[in-house]
């Protein structure tokens, strides 16, 4: 075993959080970092925003790991590279795994800087991390009814809104055009974005419990009158990270 994969293991945690795009804002006061280049298995991220470590936190006393940053099926990687970090945490310990990622405002009631809990999503990437194995999983319960419980209440306790939805991955990198933020509408997604659910399949499939958030950093609904860019994410994405660090403290003590 690599020293870097001892040490995730080292750090005796059952709890670890996947950062999305701006989202590293959240990571505050790391205790150890390890670079994803310290493990052969992982590939590294070559998106802005992600910046290719894990951190070894405390939060409220509780010891949770960051893996700031993911990478993409639209970098060129499979379905398996992009959920190898899920793996790996799961070889590191952890039972409990929270998803996080920046995603474009499907519904009119959302606006940028909101949180949206994620109570189901639609895999619209056409592939999975289980294809070449007969694993019939079943995603009934893809987003733990427990763990949106105690964030929930958590998040209320400290005056945080938390909107629920279902998140729409799609494989990106382009942004959705009219015609598909109608579609996305119509099937029932309040977000969309281009990660997320290929890790909750992998982290179910290892029998991990699973909470995911999306980060509301752009409205997709209509199209804006503005031009999307990938700089307008991050820098939502950094402003709200503040209100999620609340939501952390006050929940992770409960799980």
């Amino acid at each position: 075993m690599s020293d870097a994969r001892q040490r995730l293991r080292d750090w005796k945690t059952e709890i670890a959080i996947i950062l999305g795009s701006g989202l590293d804002a959240i990571v505050q006061d790391p205790i150890e970092s390890i670079e994803y280049a310290e493990l052969s298995e992982l590939p590294e991220p070559r998106v802005p925003g992600h910046a290719g470590k894990f951190s070894l936190c405390e939060i409220s006393g509780v010891r949770v790991i960051f893996a700031q940053g993911r990478v993409h099926l639209y970098e060129g990687y499979s379905a398996g590279e992009v959920t190898a970090n899920v793996r790996m945490l799961a070889h590191a310990g952890i039972e409990k795994l929270v998803v996080t990622n920046a995603a474009g405002a499907l519904n009119q009631k959302f606006k940028p800087g909101d949180w949206m809990m994620i109570n189901d999503h639609l895999n619209l990437t056409g592939t999975s991390p289980l294809i070449g194995r007969p694993e019939f999983l079943d995603l009934r319960n893809a987003y733990s009814p427990r763990l949106q419980k105690q964030f929930g209440g958590g998040a209320q306790k400290i005056g945080v809104f938390l909107h629920q939805g279902v998140y729409a991955a799609v494989v990106g990198p382009q942004y959705e055009t009219a015609a598909e933020v109608r579609m996305l509408e119509n099937l029932g997604a309040d977000a969309v974005g281009m990660s997320t659910v290929l890790e909750v399949i992998q982290a179910r499939a290892l029998d991990m419990e699973v909470a995911g958030f999306s980060c509301i950093t752009n409205l997709a609904t209509r199209l804006p009158p503005t031009t999307l860019s990938h700089g307008e994410v991050l820098e939502t994405g950094c402003k709200a990270a503040k209100d999620f660090f609340r939501v952390l403290g006050e929940a992770l003590p409960n799980l």
